[in-house]
């Protein structure tokens, strides 16, 4: 009799603890934090992943820095495999995978992404999702010139952000393996200007631009003070000499000086990561002579920017 009601008790507390445990709520996934990355060839990304051994001995390639430099070691396994972070997802006019080498402009390059995404994927819990949209020779007076500045609205402006709204509706689809529930749009980087600094019209007209671009950006995707960093147009380093380039550069940095942009919109030099040819793979001028540390140290340093207005 005493066995018997000894195993009656036991089967009412199991039956409890397994009703007290069916009524704690599981912890729904976090949202996705969603970057959104966009601009001309320089957002692209020229950045040589592999070298040529032939061209100063394969320097300013990410191979050669992930051999050479203890700050680039990371991004390869101990085969010597580049890494793909499994914490950060990019999309990039349907190019789409986990964030490793070979998202820029080609598969055999990169561009900010790269340095922004490792920033931001150790900065955030939540899952990142990386969405880049960026097309070679495009200026911010006519191409991606926002309606707040009057005229047509650029053709690129309404690319972007129809890129963006077919993305995030379709998430799951697109990006199954990420475990999140919904999105948070947590940050935006622009990385733009070659072609407003050919002539001084769009130069001139640029700070204006930009300002209105920010300001319509937010309400497109209803976030009204959403992180915003610009990474200013600096190559040709401290040695620049052209006024139309030292002036865009200027009006780069503008906005963040004003009131309404106070702690939500920061602009970030590169002149500094400017490489010369000697140190580069190609010595082209523009697309920052091809070097794969210079797209990087930006993207770095955008996302540091970027973590800094998130709180983090």
């Amino acid at each position: 009799m005493m066995r018997i009601l000894f195993r009656i008790r036991l089967v009412i507390a199991i039956a409890s603890v397994a009703l007290s445990l069916s009524a704690v709520p599981l912890q729904a996934a976090p949202p996705v934090k969603v970057f959104i990355l966009a601009g001309q060839s320089n957002m692209e990304g020229a950045g040589r992943v592999e070298g040529d051994p032939k061209r100063n001995g394969g320097k300013g390639s990410l191979s050669y820095l992930a051999a050479n430099s203890e700050k680039f070691k990371h991004l390869k396994d101990k085969d010597g495999k580049w890494i793909a972070r499994d914490d950060v997802s990019i999309w990039y006019l349907g190019r789409k995978g986990k964030l490793a080498p070979g998202f820029g402009a080609k598969g055999s390059s990169i561009g900010p992404e790269l340095g922004f995404g490792h920033v931001v994927g150790e900065a955030f819990e939540e899952p990142v999702l990386l969405i880049k949209t960026a097309w070679g020779g495009k200026s911010l007076q006519k191409d991606f010139r926002p309606p707040s500045s009057g005229g047509e609205v650029g053709p690129y402006y309404i690319e972007m952000v129809k890129h963006v709204k077919v993305v995030l509706a379709d998430l799951k689809k697109l990006f199954p393996d990420v475990a999140a529930v919904g999105y948070e749009i947590a940050g935006f980087g622009w990385h733009q200007g070659w072609n407003d600094g050919c002539g001084m019209p769009a130069t001139l007209e640029y700070e204006k631009n930009l300002a209105n671009f920010i300001r319509d950006v937010r309400k497109e995707f209803g976030v009204e003070k959403l992180p915003f960093v610009i990474a200013d147009s600096g190559f040709g380093g401290v040695n620049q000499k052209v006024e139309r380039r030292l002036k865009i550069r200027a009006a780069q940095a503008a906005p963040a000086k004003y009131p309404e942009f106070k702690g939500n919109v920061v602009c970030v030099q590169t002149e500094s990561f400017f490489r010369s040819p000697e140190e580069s793979p190609s010595r082209q001028g523009y697309h920052w002579n091809g070097n794969a540390e210079t797209y990087y140290l930006i993207g770095e340093s955008m996302g540091e920017a970027i973590k800094k207005l998130c709180g983090k």
